[in-house]
């Protein structure tokens, strides 16, 4: 009988956002969240689906497992969105978040980065405030509860899209 490895995953970064960047894996991928985040939708269902225009992940494939990408929707040049699950533009630029302070050193990308590291089982300092700004998201889940009717996916595709792009499978509402 072969015991897993259980010792914490080193992982060094080197893509045209973040070169020498490390981290460690200390969680295995998926497991011991924090209880207050419970997402809906893994890193690979969201870029099976089609988020962030296909662009997101281009460049730091070798970064996450290689399964992540067998029928991930990617757009080698620019983002399109009508790779998008609700073929709308649901995303602000980068520059946008940088105005406005949400973009973590350590996560040049953004939530989603994030999302997809600590899914991996990477934990830091910034976990708390993605996870509230996370959780900030169910106004949007509340509009469309209030707004659409149950299924009906034309409705607030944009919303939708932002939903699916924070890991809420508004599929569902």
């Amino acid at each position: 009988m072969q015991i897993p490895d259980s010792r914490p995953q080193r992982i060094v970064v080197d893509d045209k956002m973040q070169q020498g960047y490390e981290y460690t894996l200390i969680e295995p991928a998926g497991e011991n969240m924090h209880p207050d985040f419970k997402p809906e939708l893994t890193p690979k269902q969201l870029l099976e689906m089609g988020v962030f225009g296909g662009k997101y992940m281009t460049d730091c494939r070798g970064e996450f497992p290689d399964d992540w990408f067998e029928h991930a929707i990617l757009s080698p040049r620019k983002s399109d969105p009508k790779l998008n699950f609700f073929r709308v533009d649901a995303s602000k630029p980068l520059s946008y978040w940088r105005e406005k302070g949400w973009i973590y050193h350590e996560d040049p990308r953004g939530w989603f980065q994030w999302y997809c590291r600590y899914w991996m089982g990477r934990r830091t300092f910034d976990d708390d405030r993605q996870i509230k700004r996370w959780k900030a998201m169910t106004r949007h889940i509340a509009q469309l509860q209030k707004n659409c009717m149950p299924g009906d996916w034309k409705c607030r595709t944009r919303q939708r899209q932002a939903l699916l792009h924070w890991a809420y499978d508004s599929r569902v509402l």
